[in-house]
């Protein structure tokens, strides 16, 4: 899911917005003025490498760094004020431990890839045009929906949904999670999509990438491929009394 706007974060606020932003940079609009401490990964934003996170302060957050003391001690990882000013060499390139520096390329090429592209403007588009295709699949599929039933709280890179077809839905919760999986698995055992069950705290279902990375024409391939995949399963199933 997503929050479609800031527009109910005051602009007065006395504490500090806290936004995870690691399925939204690069393919959402970000309301900058109303995020004080935003967060995204390479990995997910533009598909970079995995485990590097990304935090951006607004001037509101670097003040409260610099004039609250916590009562208890930080790790030495967490520390982005020293003696009373922000740390600024922690965003100026300086490292507690070195990464990879292929990472960092690897990062950078993908940036200007996002930019050839057409920039930030171009990454939201292809976004929202992947999850078209879903979203045009789905309106026409009756065995499947969005888990976010508000089209404007559906995110349009993590694109969730689940099985509604009553022979699954009359199943018990551990039956319908092994179907979810089993549907999952015959798409990735054909080498046509991976890693597309659902996340694990979620209802049972499929979750689909559709950042800017992904192909439009590659998610148009794969709704037959889901389609076949169903019948599949479903053809497997106990029938009803």
């Amino acid at each position: 899911m997503r929050v479609p706007n800031g527009d109910w974060i005051a602009g007065n606020r006395k504490g500090l917005t806290i936004c995870d932003a690691t399925s939204a940079a690069f393919a959402q609009r970000l309301d900058w003025p109303k995020l004080d401490v935003a967060t995204f990964s390479w990995q997910k934003a533009l598909g970079g490498e995995g485990a590097h996170g990304m935090l951006i302060l607004s001037p509101r957050a670097v003040e409260r760094l610099e004039t609250y003391k916590p009562a208890w001690p930080l790790p030495k990882i967490f520390r982005l004020a020293k003696s009373g000013k922000l740390n600024e060499g922690v965003f100026a390139g300086e490292t507690i431990n070195t990464p990879s520096m292929l990472c960092v390329e690897d990062y950078l090429d993908t940036l200007q890839w996002a930019k050839s592209v057409g920039g930030l403007s171009a990454t939201i588009a292809r976004s929202d045009a992947n999850a078209k295709v879903l979203a045009d699949w789905v309106a026409t599929t009756p065995w499947i929906e969005h888990l976010a039933k508000d089209a404007a709280f559906r995110s349009n890179t993590s694109v969730c949904l689940k099985v509604v077809d009553a022979a699954v839905t009359r199943l018990s919760a551990d039956d319908q999670a092994a179907f979810a999986k089993t549907l999952a698995g015959l798409v990735e055992k054909e080498g046509v999509a991976y890693d597309i069950a659902y996340y694990r705290d979620a209802p049972p279902g499929l979750r689909i990438w559709c950042g800017a990375t992904v192909e439009r024409r590659d998610l148009e391939a794969l709704t037959p491929w889901l389609e076949w995949a169903f019948a599949e399963a479903k053809s497997a199933l106990p029938k009803a009394a």
